[in-house]
């Protein structure tokens, strides 16, 4: 709506008369803010201390005027604005005032007092504002007993920490200083520059200049902080002076820091050489957060994470070691990919967070090539084509409609699908020619903005690429869905020809119309006399053909070369049956490819429930574990949701045991001196799932036996967790749980308060999260929502328990009558995984109608619900679809 015009004869009263004055009001922004006011710096001044409940700040923001006007618009959200001063251009003084027009959305209106034409105007804003209790904006939280305040402002939360333009396309430096007790430790974005007396216990801490950064990346932390040093990161050929290095953790817990501070200057030495441009911030801090509601964040200068991923040494569980160097990596990838050169907005959130986990996969096979982050490429794409698969999907360019569209961005779709439609793409340009893409594009937008287009056209021009590459890059950005690629081998003219065609992959059930097209860069691997080779087509039309030369005759296709491609592929039953007596002649990663088309015809009804596991079945004598399970996980999903009887549940258990306990055996159940990690991964991989998935008896005994002595107390009264295996603990605490009951589930609640370190509570949690009893289930997760479980841990307890229809109803009944105090815990930015919260893993008609009758009333309660309530709901419908079409017996054969 267009901004109304004031009457005439309003303006002379109040020239004449000296009427009270009263702002042009034009609607309130529903997305982004208008162009028309643009902040050219702030200054931001806090006062906090952590042991009270409320801040205090001044924000001076010079804004850029463009258009004559009254007033103008900006976010804060819960600010308690005592005073606005506007300073014009002029220097003339005037007093605003500050208006919450739309304080759920956290948008308001700065009234001027008059009309002011064209220029630079100087707002200062003085407020307070309580420190938040859902991990949002500036907030608060404990460990030990103390209080710490820090920050997490992505994506809109910097609205309830100061009043400004909370869009990431508005960049400006920012100058930051913070009064806080002489007691306390400060960190913040940049290098501390000053400390001065401000008054009887207090001082004032003042930081150096930001480079240009949006809102969302402003960061500071106020507490007790342990700070310790790291290795100075020693310069390259593209940063010429060291960078100082820190670790930041919570009183008492920074000696666990120097893991993971020693393996950060590789890191860095990793991305500079990528992207041939130095580390652009003056130091680089890596903070363990008491309780965070991401898994990380990637303010420059200071990088926060969950503390279970920076705190590590040699009892740590193998996933957290591994974990710590891979979110190291994207966050420290997102220093050049979203902190350099941020997205313009939120649509673009891929150009950060796809491209951050495309690097970290780079940077951990160059530096921990025994990760395979090759594999962690292609299980992210097959888990992202899972999600992709619903109608309801997001586009990774989802247009935004509001601030769920912005929330509900953080997810699959933007991160694996991304990173796996970018490697698809740069493996048809060569890394090479990717690399120098890349490498122009940060270039040319260093410190500023950019959007898809600047993006493509990179990589275009390194590539000598024209539209039609565009097109196809574009075709994945700009629609939802996983291309299903079918194949057809056919002689003609003494050549052997590969027909293609592409549709929509849906599976059973879907609503959905699989005509649709992409560009898709077709790699096939085929037989030839000496071996194999490789053959790549754009496939940019409904159907297409590739010259299969050399191929021996007959020959074999396994139509996703180095499982390159973001697609699902299906096959007739020759050629199924030719692939899989080449099994082991692929790769890893073709492996994992060949499981998820096999997963993949499944779930589009070209195969029944026994043919997936025969097809399966050579893969679980891999020696990779990422391949190796495969199966085992399908093997579960048809226990929990397909199999109708306890025979065929049994039939199930005992393939599972045949094919998997004797590896598990010879591994044992205790961590070795020296062994690899993965085999520590294995273990844990095995050991979860024979003993909770399948309930083998054997399994659960090793387990039992160390549950019962970690549950043991000690002479100062804590348990005895430590009595074991690391990677284990939660699982063994699940299966004393389990056994014992009441006894184990006590002994477990009453230690979680009396435990700081981030590993063993990870360990509790996963032990309370296994129970089954209804009525200690109940008592679980109404522990959840107490004072003692963080708030980014109750997803632990509250997502687990429902492979059954009557745990499901339990979780139902206990959601729906405690739907407000989790409403109240988790936040409003929460909404999008309150649906799945309540219903996911639904399976039957019944589930998906109580959902919606459920929140069709409640969509507005947080932003996100509406999109988490179509894809909670499409996924239960699915599930019931495919159950109703499988012939359960099939699994006996």
């Amino acid at each position: 709506m267009r901004r109304l015009v004031r009457p005439l004869l309003l303006t002379a009263l109040a020239a004449c008369c000296g009427a009270a004055f009263a702002a042009t009001v034009d609607q309130a922004p529903q997305g982004r803010l208008p162009g028309w006011a643009v902040p050219q710096s702030y200054q931001l001044a806090f006062k906090v201390d952590p042991a009270q409940q409320d801040f205090s700040g001044t924000t001076t923001i010079k804004v850029k005027l463009t258009q004559t006007s009254d007033h103008l618009w900006l976010d804060g959200a819960e600010l308690k604005v005592s005073k606005v001063t506007i300073t014009d251009a002029a220097g003339k003084v005037h007093a605003g005032k500050y208006v919450a027009v739309d304080p759920k959305a956290g948008v308001a209106r700065v009234d001027f007092g008059s009309s002011l034409k064209p220029q630079q105007l100087t707002l200062k804003f003085e407020y307070t504002a309580p420190l938040n209790a859902q991990l949002q904006g500036l907030y608060k939280v404990s460990a030990k007993g103390q209080p710490y305040a820090m920050t997490q402002m992505e994506p809109i939360s910097a609205r309830f920490a100061f009043p400004g333009f909370d869009e990431p396309g508005f960049k400006t430096p920012f100058d930051l200083s913070i009064t806080v007790p002489d007691h306390e430790n400060v960190v913040a974005n940049t290098q501390q520059v000053k400390q001065a007396p401000a008054g009887k216990g207090w001082k004032t801490v003042t930081f150096a200049q930001t480079l240009p950064l949006p809102t969302y990346l402003v960061a500071f932390a106020v507490g007790p902080w342990d700070i310790v040093a790291g290795p100075d990161i020693s310069p390259t050929a593209y940063r010429v002076k060291p960078l100082q290095l820190r670790g930041i953790a919570a009183k008492g817990e920074g000696q666990r820091m120097q893991h993971v501070l020693g393996e950060t200057p590789s890191i860095i030495h990793a991305l500079e050489n990528y992207y041939g441009f130095g580390y652009p911030f003056d130091k680089l801090d890596l903070l363990a957060a008491p309780d965070f509601e991401a898994g990380a964040m990637e303010n420059p200068g200071l990088v926060t994470f969950r503390d279970w991923l920076l705190l590590i040494d040699k009892d740590s569980p193998a996933r957290n070691v591994q974990g710590s160097f891979n979110v190291n990596a994207h966050e420290l990838a997102h220093q050049w990919t979203g902190d350099t050169v941020t997205t313009e907005w939120w649509n673009d959130i891929w150009l950060n967070e796809a491209f951050a986990t495309w690097m970290q996969q780079k940077v951990t096979m160059q530096v921990h090539p025994e990760y395979r982050a090759d594999l962690d490429r292609v299980r992210g794409g097959q888990g992202a084509m899972n999600n992709d698969s619903l109608v309801s999907a997001r586009s990774i360019r989802q247009p935004i409609t509001g601030n769920g569209d912005i929330m509900t961005a953080f997810d699959g779709i933007t991160y694996q699908k991304g990173a796996s439609v970018i490697g698809m793409f740069e493996n048809y340009v060569g890394e090479q020619t990717y690399q120098k893409g890349m490498r122009a594009y940060i270039q040319s937008q260093k410190y500023g903005n950019a959007t898809a287009d600047d993006l493509v056209s990179a990589i275009a021009t390194a590539a000598d690429k024209g539209d039609a590459f565009k097109h196809a890059f574009k075709s994945f950005l700009d629609q939802s869905g996983v291309p299903y690629v079918a194949t057809k081998l056919e002689q003609k003219n003494g050549q052997t020809v590969l027909q293609l065609s592409q549709s929509r992959y849906l599976p059973l059930g879907s609503s959905g119309d699989p005509q649709r097209i992409w560009g898709v860069p077709v790699c096939v691997r085929y037989g030839t006399a000496d071996g194999s080779k490789v053959a790549c087509e754009m496939l940019d039309k409904a159907t297409g053909s590739m010259v299969l030369a050399g191929a021996s005759k007959p020959t074999w296709i396994m139509p996703n070369a180095n499982a390159s491609g973001y697609y699902r592929f299906s096959l007739d039953k020759s050629e199924l049956g030719g692939l899989v007596k080449q099994i082991g002649k692929l790769s890893d990663a073709e492996q994992l490819a060949y499981a998820d088309a096999i997963s993949a015809s499944f779930r589009h009804g070209d195969l029944d429930a026994g043919d997936m596991l025969a097809a399966l079945q050579p893969l679980t004598g891999s020696k990779i574990r990422e391949v190796a399970t495969v199966p085992l996980g399908q093997a579960a999903q048809l226990y929990h949701r397909i199999a109708a009887n306890d025979a065929q549940r049994a039939h199930l258990a005992e393939w599972a045991k045949a094919a998997y306990l004797p590896r598990l055996e010879q591994l044992g159940y205790q961590r070795k001196a020296n062994e690899p990690e993965d085999d520590a991964l294995m273990r844990s991989s095995l050991a979860s799932s024979l003993a909770f998935d399948f309930k083998l008896p054997e399994v659960r005994a090793a387990l039992l036996k160390q549950g019962e002595a970690a549950l043991k107390p000690k002479a100062d009264g804590h348990l005895n967790l430590a009595a074991a295996d690391p990677d284990l603990l939660g699982d063994a605490l699940g299966v004393a749980v389990q056994e014992h009951g009441k006894s184990a589930v006590d002994a477990l609640i009453a230690e979680l308060p009396k435990t700081s370190d981030p590993a063993l509570r990870n360990g509790i949690l996963g032990g309370l999260a296994s129970v089954e009893d209804p009525a200690l289930t109940e008592q679980v997760r109404n522990f959840a929502l107490t004072k003692p479980v963080k708030v980014g841990e109750m997803g632990m307890l509250l997502r687990a328990g429902r492979d059954t229809l009557a745990q499901r109803d339990a979780m139902w009944t206990w959601f729906t009558a405690h739907y407000q105090q989790i409403l109240d815990r988790t936040g409003s930015f929460s909404g999008g995984r309150l649906p799945s919260l309540a219903a996911g893993g639904g399976c039957t008609t019944v589930e998906y109608d109580r959902l919606q009758a459920f929140f069709k009333t409640r969509a507005k309660d947080a932003a996100g619900i509406g999109r988490g309530l179509a894809q909670t709901g499409e996924s239960i419908q699915l599930c019931s679809a495919l159950k109703a079409k499988q012939d359960p017996a099939a699994i006996l054969r």
